[in-house]
């Protein structure tokens, strides 16, 4: 079962099939995901909402679907294990991910949902560590990773450049 987390602003829920048009939005949106990828077609945004429902009930954690409080799909934030090769750090770690629409930035909507989803993180005694990859030209997630406790591990490499991040337990 995935929780429902809400904050001041946002409800943080399962997604839905009816999230799929809003969800095929962000991610085929060339600058939404410029430094995450390139834009998903409709079938991996459709493979993209059923691995988001799949982790939960595998891992026990997984991706919420984040939503204004007055309505209105926003993004996605959340945790996972995509075992990705090469990447020691992240070997059975909860990889932390967000991705918001592009009408959501410079409001702290990314800041408000990733810490209420690292607050729900941090009352789960059998989560793992949190780590997280960043495109090190993605300026606005690094600050936002700096200012929820990510610390800087390493520079690597997973189709490009990228930065990894841990978030110490002292900050849990």
């Amino acid at each position: 079962m995935t929780p429902v987390l809400t904050t001041d602003r946002l409800v943080l829920r399962p997604h839905r099939a009816a999230d799929f048009a809003d969800l095929h939005g962000l991610w085929s949106d060339r600058e939404v995901v410029r430094h995450i990828r390139r834009p998903a077609t409709e079938q991996e945004s459709w493979q993209r909402l059923l691995r988001y429902r799949g982790l939960w009930a595998v891992l026990g954690f997984g991706y919420w679907a984040v939503e204004a409080r007055e309505g209105g799909y926003l993004g996605d934030v959340g945790l996972a294990d995509f075992r990705r090769p090469g990447l020691a750090e992240l070997e059975g770690a909860a990889e932390a991910g967000w991705v918001l629409v592009q009408r959501a930035r410079g409001q702290r909507f990314g800041d408000e949902a990733v810490a209420a989803m690292l607050a729900w993180a941090d009352a789960q005694p059998r989560l793992p560590r949190i780590c997280a990859m960043i495109a090190p030209e993605n300026t606005a997630s690094l600050k936002l990773a700096a200012r929820q406790g990510f610390q800087f591990l390493r520079e690597g490499d997973f189709d490009g450049p990228v930065h990894l991040f841990q978030r110490p337990h002292s900050a849990r």
